[in-house]
């Protein structure tokens, strides 16, 4: 147990101080559902508008601070952190139940971004020049308060790519974490705000709807960014409307994985195919969700995947071995269950597959094998929702206008992708595809963090960036002569 971590369990942070809240909840090791990893705070109404106060007043200053003075402060913060990311991998792994390689992975990618946007910043905070007969500047100023609203299944790094834009760009943040798992959140954010006046980041756990209606009614808060499922993005937008707040959303996705006639399926593809499916059990919004495959191809596709997932251990991701941790939590397990046993009683081949790390204390997470689904359509329920979990429909199409025309039949529009040798019809497909980006030959994540592509559709929206997400938490406007 790290020395930190006292500090921010049960408790939330307003000016600088870490709070008690009269109601607690348990924090759960999915992985062992009888341990309880430490306490969320239900904050109070009252906390939540004390929390804005704080944020408003901070602003006052911190948004007229010298560019320079916000990232050194980044800078230190980053060093800070970095030096306590071995420490904190077991409690994320503990609360959260990613394995051991995937939540190292999203704590060193926190430092990164912290890193990455404090550089980006002095450049991109100067003012530009337009061409024209009359001299005209864009120039750039901080918002205002800044709620950020994060979920469950891959809290870390969704919110660094959120909080340290906001407070770079010179506004005060509430942060709202998930409360399924926000103690490395804190604890990691603690060693953030210890760099920054008291107030400019601020954290508040509890309800969703109690702190999210109060964020979205407040004129002080001028931006909401918000990730998690398209529902509650819904209920956010039409809250913010009264306020005409500047909204940032990144919502839910079904992501399609188009598999042509002349893919090259060796194993390195199916590999990535696979870490495409399974990353985080599943739980990734921009996850392989249904696979269609050329007719062709098919059988192969279903025998080289099926293989691929039987080398899945599965069990608690405190162990070194394992490659795939529980699911999160028990509504989404109940969710996925359900699923597959809708789909099995509707018909269709249901085949799991994996290792199963210790099979005597299996019933004690949150734990599923991987599933493959053979036998349905497009219209099945399991290729039409956004499944979240370790389970994967494969469809068969015998033309490229039938994948094209299957993957756009969605409500969401987050990733796609397209596999093939040809990257020039992988080019002119991706033109066509409904999705905020477009892989070729994988299906992942945009490795340089500076870099970011909107859903489109109910997977969310803003536009893309090139700049750590800066320009989501300031304004810009025009100076003439």
């Amino acid at each position: 147990m790290i020395s930190t971590y006292p500090y921010v369990s049960g408790k939330c942070l307003l000016d600088g101080e870490w709070i008690g809240q009269a109601e607690k909840g348990d924090v759960i090791n999915p992985a062992n559902t009888s341990e309880v990893v430490g306490q969320v705070a239900k904050c109070s109404g009252e906390t939540v508008k004390q929390a804005i106060d704080v944020a408003e007043k901070a602003f006052e200053t911190w948004s007229r601070s010298e560019v320079s003075e916000r990232a050194d402060r980044m800078d230190a913060a980053a060093i800070q952190l970095a030096k306590t990311l071995e420490e904190n991998v077991t409690m994320f792994v503990r609360e959260n139940g990613k394995t051991l390689v995937e939540a190292k992975k999203d704590l060193v990618r926190c430092v990164e971004v912290m890193r990455d946007c404090a550089a980006e910043l002095l450049d991109w905070w100067k003012p530009e020049e337009l061409p024209g007969k009359q001299k005209v500047q864009i120039r750039r100023r901080a918002r205002g308060v800044t709620a950020i609203i994060t979920p469950w299944n891959s809290p870390m790094i969704l919110t660094f790519k959120r909080v340290i834009p906001a407070v770079l760009a010179g506004n005060a943040v509430i942060v709202k974490p998930a409360t399924n798992c926000p103690l490395t959140i804190m604890t990691c954010l603690k060693v953030v705000a210890e760099h920054f006046p008291p107030g400019v980041i601020n954290i508040v756990t509890g309800s969703g709807k109690i702190i999210g209606d109060l964020l979205c009614s407040d004129s002080r808060v001028r931006t909401v960014s918000f990730v998690g499922s398209t529902e509650t993005g819904k209920e956010i937008m039409k809250k913010s409307a009264g306020k005409l707040q500047n909204v940032y959303m990144e919502l839910g996705g079904n992501d399609p994985a188009l598999i042509l006639e002349d893919a090259n399926l060796d194993e390195a593809a199916i590999k990535r195919l696979r870490m495409g499916i399974l990353r985080a059990a599943g739980q990734v919004c921009s996850a392989v969700k249904r696979v269609y495959v050329h007719s062709s191809r098919y059988d192969e596709v279903v025998e080289k995947l099926t293989k691929e997932f039987s080398r899945m251990v599965v069990g608690d991701g405190i162990q070194p071995d394992v490659t795939m941790g529980p699911l999160n939590n028990k509504a989404q397990f109940d969710f996925a269950q359900g699923l597959i046993e809708r789909t099995a009683h509707a018909g269709a081949t249901i085949t799991t597959t994996g290792i199963r790390l210790n099979p005597e204390t299996w019933d004690a997470g949150y734990y599923m094998l991987p599933a493959l689904v053979t036998g349905v359509h497009h219209q099945s329920e399991v290729v039409r929702v956004e499944q979240f979990g370790p389970i994967i429909p494969i469809v068969p199409f015998d033309e490229t206008e039938e994948a094209i025309k299957y993957a756009n039949d969605s409500e969401f529009g987050l990733r796609a992708s397209i596999w093939t040798e040809n990257e020039e019809a992988a080019i002119l497909l991706a033109d066509r595809l409904e999705a905020g980006a477009v892989f070729h030959n994988n299906h992942t994540v945009f490795s340089d963090l500076a870099l970011d592509f909107p859903g489109l559709k109910e997977s969310g929206f803003s536009r893309e960036t090139k700049h750590c997400g800066l320009e989501f938490f300031a304004d810009s406007y025009g100076f003439a002569d």
